[in-house]
């Protein structure tokens, strides 16, 4: 396709969506063409993240029973410690992306983000109607109804540990000011097919160690904060008074006077030291895992650890990351002599704890754009829902993949009826 018609093309289609970000900080996201893979691949992005999300899974029942100081020096923040035990429905994460890497032989882990995974519209709502468009069949067909029904019985699975009985109030809520988030807690609120109300972070008012209210002052049952943080919630401060509303948002939770979705427990699987852990536990040969669990962190996971001696003794190239960085903030690669080659200009994570993980190359691809052809590296963002793969896809963009990456809608090669 000439530059010019897929760039009209491209746009013309795009603004039949209103309510999705095609354009991300000025430039191109999504692109207007469909990556094909034959139904074997998508079948083994499955498996792998099934593989990997019960690892993960397995890891958080271990990580609640840790010391105060091993928490730590895993490089949670100490405020959000009383917390990490909180237990409050039975799947650790409502929703999870893992992001992975797409080997000769296997695919590798990167890491999971479990705790306010975005890509969540791209992949269960834009990427089948850029199938429909190109006459493609959608990989993630019908996940968008799972995603709904998983969303709905979340909440009210989580009204119930709170222990009452009539129909809850409950918000769905973000930053007014981030188009992204707050649609896509917009579309969780339509797909959920639940009564309940969108309101922004910053008109919910909390009375401490009592409730937190809406607009109308009444009190909120269920809080749902897909794009909200923990690590970030902790910091937030009231305006007026300097409170740490934030803080006393988790407490209400810890009192069970209010309930939050991803849950707590998300949070807990959320630090990267979590891997550091894994493959520790992997090269022990310890006996909390299974033979076929040993044989899975073997095949899918990197070497990770929390400082880079190994990589340094081995020679090898490796990766530094904050344990709670977000779109590759903060990453550096250096080369097997400990010499930086590579680093993300944005450094706000730097006061976190360090892992140090195996490097691993990302596939490269030729792709068009609205300024011409482009290479890029592609990784895999892979859901889990309820503890469960589900939508997959694709963003292209450096060897550290950040906010300024492309969307690539993914399609099976064979052409829809």
């Amino acid at each position: 396709m000439k530059e010019q018609v897929y760039q009209t093309e491209r746009q013309a289609y795009y603004a039949k969506f209103p309510t999705f970000w095609s354009n991300l900080y000025d430039q191109e996201y999504a692109l207007y063409s469909v990556y094909e893979i034959e139904p074997e691949e998508a079948e083994d992005i499955r498996n792998v993240a099934n593989r990997v999300g019960r690892i993960f899974s397995k890891m958080a029942k271990l990580l609640r029973g840790l010391e105060k100081e091993t928490l730590l020096e895993l490089g949670y923040p100490i405020e959000t410690i009383p917390y990490l035990s909180c237990k409050e429905i039975v799947a650790e994460s409502i929703i999870s992306r893992v992001d992975l890497v797409k080997t000769n032989d296997t695919y590798k882990v990167l890491e999971i983000n479990s705790d306010t995974p975005t890509f969540i519209k791209e992949l269960f709502q834009m990427n089948g109607e850029v199938c429909k468009e190109f006459g493609r069949v959608d990989p993630n067909g019908h996940e968008e109804e799972r995603l709904g029904r998983a969303v709905k019985n979340a909440i009210f699975e989580s009204y119930q540990a709170l222990e009452k009985k009539e129909f809850p109030n409950i918000v769905f809520t973000s930053h007014d000011e981030n188009f992204e988030d707050k649609q896509t807690v917009l579309y969780l609120k339509d797909i959920c097919r639940l009564p309940s109300q969108y309101v922004p972070l910053h008109k919910l008012k909390i009375i401490e160690g009592e409730a937190l209210l809406d607009e109308e002052g009444r009190k909120i049952d269920v809080l749902y904060r897909q794009t909200f943080p923990i690590e970030s919630l902790i910091l937030d401060k009231d305006a007026e008074t300097g409170a740490s509303v934030g803080l006393q948002l988790l407490e209400l939770v810890r009192l069970k006077k209010l309930a939050i979705v991803n849950p707590l427990s998300a949070f807990l699987l959320q630090s990267k030291a979590v891997q550091a852990i894994i493959w520790g536990l992997h090269e022990q040969r310890s006996e909390f895992f299974t033979k076929e669990e040993h044989k899975w962190i073997g095949e899918y996971f990197l070497a990770t650890y929390l400082e880079p001696t190994p990589f340094l003794s081995a020679g090898k190239k490796y990766v530094e990351k904050p344990t709670f960085g977000r779109e590759g903030d903060s990453v550096k690669i250096y080369a097997p002599s400990g010499e930086k080659v590579e680093e993300d200009p944005n450094n706000s994570y730097v006061d976190y704890v360090q892992v140090y993980q195996e490097y691993v190359d990302l596939p490269k691809i030729s792709f068009q754009t609205e300024i011409g052809w482009k290479d890029g590296h592609m990784m895999i963002g892979a859901f889990l829902v309820n503890e469960q793969a589900s939508a997959f896809g694709y963003r292209l963009g450096k060897q550290i993949i950040d906010n300024l990456s492309y969307f690539m809608p993914v399609g099976f090669k064979q052409i829809k009826e």
